[in-house]
This record gives structure tokens, C-alpha cells and sequence, in this order.
């Protein structure tokens, strides 16, 4: 909460208040996360266009991110300690190794749209 409350007092498009993304002032592309803190930055502000012009990702990561943490404070709540099958871990396992690959794609295909670039 005290990241967004920074994030939403200053603004990253004024330059000197973030770091530099590395793979963005090294290889001069647009890594998977690029774009994210202006992206956050844009929705805080109320202006989803902006965040979606930013990086697109976000769409699915803040959702995703907010049904993981309810579930994780419903679970902590109820005092619950699941015990995962390996059914339920060979399952986690294939879902973590999905998500990494789209990242990793739209990592790539993401310097090669040009709608789809981190809107620098």
C-alpha cells in the first residue's frame, strides 16, 4: 500500500524518480514488465486506456494477483494449511510453467507490435 501511495504521489514519466529498466538501457528492448510502473501509475489515476497503452499485461496480472491474495486472506482467515497431493503440485507446476512461457512471449512478441511496446 505505501508503494502505491508513493507510486501515486510521484509520477515515473518525469525522469530521476525511478531506475531505468536494465534490459531497456542495455539491449534498448522492451523487457515484460516494461511499462508496468507507468501502467500502474495510469490506473491509480483512474485512466485504464493509459495503463493498457503501457503495458497490456497488467490486465491480466492485477486481477490474477488480487484473486491470489483474497484467497491467501480468506485461507489465513479460516486458519486453513492446505495440504497439496502431488496431484495439486504436478498441477501447480504445469500452471507456473504456462505462465512463465506466455511471459516469456509476450516478452518477445511484444518488441515486434508496435502497439504492444511499453509507450516510452
Amino acid at each position: 500500500m505505501a508503494g502505491c501511495g508513493y507510486l501515486y504521489a510521484v509520477d515515473p514519466n518525469q525522469p530521476g524518480h525511478y531506475p531505468l529498466c536494465p534490459t531497456q538501457a542495455i539491449f534498448g528492448v522492451d523487457c515484460p514488465g516494461c511499462g508496468m510502473t507507468r501502467g500502474l501509475y495510469a490506473l491509480l489515476h483512474g485512466d485504464v486506456g493509459r495503463m493498457l497503452d503501457h503495458n497490456v499485461l497488467l490486465a491480466v496480472l492485477i486481477p490474477f494477483t488480487a484473486l491470489l491474495w483474497l484467497r491467501w486472506v480468506r485461507r489465513s482467515w479460516n486458519g486453513l494449511r492446505p495440504a497439496i497431493s502431488p496431484a495439486q503440485a504436478q498441477r501447480q507446476t504445469r500452471w507456473s510453467i504456462a505462465a512463465l512461457i506466455a511471459v516469456i512471449a509476450f516478452g518477445v512478441v511484444r518488441n515486434f507490435v508496435p502497439y504492444l511496446g511499453s509507450g516510452a
